[in-house]
């Protein structure tokens, strides 16, 4: 362990102060050296050109055989033709004009004046940017409340409705690319039926943010709903944040998204600078690619120090789970790719997790967000000299030096305050370096071929369930599971199918299971 004036040069040679966004960034506490910087400075090389390409409109998802903008969202004259420049200006300009005429009431349900409230159905991307964002930049009294369905559990489904005072001064946001994505169109037709339950035409309230001509989108202009904005199919779910999926739902609720962009924008600039040690997201990546030796060995513990970016952690693990977790790398050779990601919030945290992180598994680096300022009001001293900020203050500093001396990693990233400036920092700032270590790692960051066939196996057992559902149907007598399996020639499948038909029996759907429910095989089934 280095003596403390070793440490602070350290400290000094090795931070980085963006002076117009007020954020610095801390990878001194990771135990890499000048030899292991330059074994990579090659690589960096391709990786700083790899996503100069990208950004002029090279194709960066074979999959889909689609371009990789969302940097272009914050700066339209970057897009690869006039065309998507002048259709980025419109959305924005289209976002805001709504949002005004919801908060003047000049867009107003039928039977109120103003709207009051927001459901945002979303999943994914489509509900953990904006949440994030609600969380951190959402007014303490927003012009509209905002809640979120981002599941297809009937349970959760019922609790956000029951929160609402009054569906008839409620806005329903539906937020789905393709339209066809299950847990998103789920919610919108249970939302739908709680609206004609009490005699209100969904149309009137509902607003649809889908791709251009997606099947979403046909059922919102067939329907006459109040508004449609584009998703565009080069922007993927987890950097959405900056298109209609974030802009609409934070104009709503009074977020100055202007100021959101401008700081990824500012962001977007910093992070293009093509010099290792001035690049803040290069030095990310550099920082995981040290601790994970390039094969994602250690987790990244994420602790904000703040009650406002409680779920940034949360947003991260997606953007950095599924655009970093690959099987292959783009040669094609099997490497089992991925850096995971878990968190909550410091101090609260620190009396859930540290005393593992200092003393237990060493299977992690942390990184702490730290922000400056403590409220915009004076604080009153809790002790002499001592206010709660300092505590918070003395938690993150502790909790660093810490792990430190237990031969435990970490980086700090400190902004001065949230806002949306900041925000809009932070997120352009992961998103830069998830793709930077992509390169870095001869990976794909910008597919999710496992995502699509944890929906094609979903889809495998719905269409099961119909089959059994088909055979108890036609024979109208009671029968074995294994004999429900014969007769669906679905053999294979006999533990899904008894899943199945216990999921039915529970929630009353028609089927009756008799007999020792500890013993599955000797089961019978029936219909009631």
């Amino acid at each position: 362990m280095m003596d403390a004036k070793a440490l602070w040069q350290r400290y000094q040679d090795w931070l980085y102060y963006h002076e117009g966004l007020g954020l610095y960034l801390d990878i001194s506490r990771m135990r890499f050296d000048d030899s292991f910087v330059e074994s990579l400075q090659s690589k960096f090389d391709k990786a700083f050109a790899d996503m100069a390409a990208l950004e002029k409109g090279a194709i960066a998802n074979p999959d889909e055989n689609r371009m990789v903008g969302h940097y272009w969202l914050r700066n339209p004259d970057l897009a690869p033709s006039p065309e998507l420049t002048q259709e980025i200006v419109q959305t924005l300009e289209q976002i805001e004009a709504f949002a005004d005429q919801v908060h003047t009431g000049a867009v107003h349900p039928p039977k109120e004046s103003r709207f009051t409230d927001i459901i945002s159905i979303g999943i994914g991307g489509s509900a953990l940017g904006p949440q994030f964002v609600a969380e951190a930049l959402s007014p303490d009294s927003p012009p509209l409340n905002i809640h979120f369905i981002d599941n297809t559990d009937p349970r959760g489904i019922d609790r956000v409705l029951s929160q609402i005072n009054n569906l008839a001064s409620t806005l329903v946001l539906v937020i789905s690319k393709s339209g066809g994505t299950p847990e998103p169109r789920n919610g919108m037709i249970e939302v739908k039926k709680a609206y004609a339950a009490k005699n209100l035409d969904f149309s009137k309230y509902a607003v649809a943010v889908t791709g251009p001509d997606s099947n979403l989108d046909k059922v919102a202009k067939s329907e006459g709903w109040l508004a449609r904005f584009s998703m565009y199919d080069w922007v993927g779910g987890r950097t959405s944040e900056m298109s209609a999926v974030g802009l609409v739902p934070a104009a709503l609720q009074g977020i100055d998204i202007r100021a959101m962009l401008e700081g990824a924008k500012e962001m977007d600039d910093a992070t293009r600078v093509a010099d290792l040690k001035n690049n803040p997201a290069a030095l990310l990546a550099l920082a995981w690619y040290y601790s994970g030796k390039g094969k994602g060995g250690k987790d990244m513990v994420v602790l904000p120090y703040k009650d406002s970016l409680l779920l940034f952690s949360r947003y991260l693990q997606q953007l950095v789970m599924e655009s970093l977790g690959k099987e292959k790398d783009l040669d094609g050779k099997i490497v089992y790719q991925g850096i995971a990601v878990y968190g909550n919030k410091g101090s609260t945290d620190q009396h859930a997790y540290v005393q593992q992180l200092r003393e237990g598994v060493p299977n992690f680096f942390a990184t702490l967000i730290e922000v400056l300022e403590d409220r915009q009001r004076k604080s009153p001293e809790i002790d002499p000299g001592v206010t709660s900020g300092d505590y918070l203050c003395g938690f993150l500093l502790g909790t660093r030096q810490a792990l430190y001396e237990n031969n435990r990693d970490s980086i700090t990233v400190t902004i001065h305050q949230v806002n949306p400036r900041t925000v809009g920092a932070l997120i352009a700032l992961y998103e830069r370096a998830v793709g930077l270590y992509a390169s870095l790692v001869n990976i794909n960051a910008y597919h999710q071929p496992g995502v699509e066939a944890g929906k094609k196996a979903a889809a495998v057992i719905l269409d099961l369930q119909q089959k059994v559902m088909t055979v108890l149907q036609t024979e109208r007598k009671a029968l074995s599971i294994s004999e429900i399996a014969d007769k669906a020639g679905a053999s294979e499948q006999i533990e899904a199918i008894y899943k199945i038909l216990r999921h039915l029996h529970t929630n009353n759907r028609g089927v009756v299971l008799t007999g020792d429910l500890a013993k599955p095989g000797s089961l019978t089934v029936s219909l009631s």
